[in-house]
């Protein structure tokens, strides 16, 4: 099964992905900065560095965002 059974499920890469896209929606930029979305996410909820990167990662591997000259994009 790839959902885990975490008791802090805020430390997942599904709900931090989630999380990437909401904050992602509700700014009508077309490319993000990658530690803007980082300080963006942590004012919504604290997530560590390492978490954060891991679930751009997953976002970025399921076709959601991509990078273009160092900016994020959303593919949404």
């Amino acid at each position: 099964m790839i959902l885990g059974r975490d008791i802090n499920p805020q430390n997942n890469v599904y709900h931090l992905g989630a999380q990437i896209i909401e904050v992602l929606k509700s700014s009508n930029q077309e490319f993000f900065d990658f530690l803007d979305v980082y300080d963006r996410l942590n004012a919504r909820e604290k997530v560590s560095f390492n978490l954060f990167a891991l679930s751009l990662d997953w976002l970025f591997l399921l076709g959601i965002v991509d990078n273009q000259n160092g900016k994020l994009v959303k593919c949404f």
